[in-house]
């Protein structure tokens, strides 16, 4: 199984992956989470970011995603390749051999779910703080949405307490880790 939260810079991605991976794992299951791999991207990001830094980025979400998948039962992404492809479009505008790829890799996500912008980016050091910038990449990304006839979950805006029990209940999950009955007799 592998989970991807998908949207602009500052929406809670990294947050969600954290607390479902902390459900998963009480479902006994093997978890990793694919981290944001523009963090550590050695060219440009953000508003200055450029064709070169984008496929470097593009191409290690797909390698820490393949590397995690042969490791894990359950692979959760902070991002996926079309949300990271969005950042990419809009520097530089859509790249015919950069649609095939996020179109062949977008089905290997067993299930994509969009988180909602509900406030501005606050700094961390590495993300930009533009508000502008982060609505530009969030309608960005529903386009790509639309283009690629994506199927994408969106996590409702007006409950975020409850994000993490949407996305178990869609993918088919326990809300909570099964009960071993530890009175019945056995004869």
């Amino acid at each position: 199984m592998k989970i991807a939260f998908i949207g602009s810079h500052g929406v809670g991605k990294t947050t969600l992956c954290f607390d479902l991976a902390s459900r998963l794992k009480r479902l006994d299951l093997g978890v990793d989470i694919v981290k944001e791999v523009a963090r550590n991207c050695p060219l440009p990001i953000n508003e200055g970011t450029t064709l070169e830094a984008q496929a470097w980025i593009l191409h290690t979400q797909i390698a820490e995603e393949l590397a995690s998948s042969t490791r894990n039962d359950a692979v959760i992404c902070d991002r996926s390749v079309l949300d990271n492809y969005a950042y990419l479009v809009h520097r530089v505008g859509r790249k015919p051999e950069y649609d095939e790829l996020v179109r062949a890799w977008v089905p290997t996500y067993t299930s994509l779910f969009k988180v909602p912008v509900l406030q501005p980016p606050s700094f961390d050091g590495t993300r930009a703080v533009s508000r502008d910038f982060q609505l530009e990449i969030d309608k960005g990304i529903d386009a790509l949405i639309e283009a690629f006839q994506v199927p994408v979950h969106r996590l409702d805006a007006s409950d975020r307490p409850g994000w993490v029990e949407a996305v178990l209940q869609a993918a088919g999950l326990p809300l909570e880790p099964p009960q071993i009955d530890l009175f019945s007799l056995r004869a």
